[in-house]
């Protein structure tokens, strides 16, 4: 019992930290756009 919900445990710790990524990443390529944008202008 403890293993199968040290399991779910796990899947979900590693799905928030995919999730977190994405966010994370898109967030970091829209702030280079408005720098980008920024210099242009």
């Amino acid at each position: 019992m403890s293993s199968k919900r040290a399991m779910k445990q796990a899947q979900k710790q590693a799905y928030a930290k995919h999730r977190s990524n994405i966010t994370n990443s898109r967030l970091a390529t829209k702030k280079k756009n408005l720098f980008k944008n920024k210099k242009k202008s």
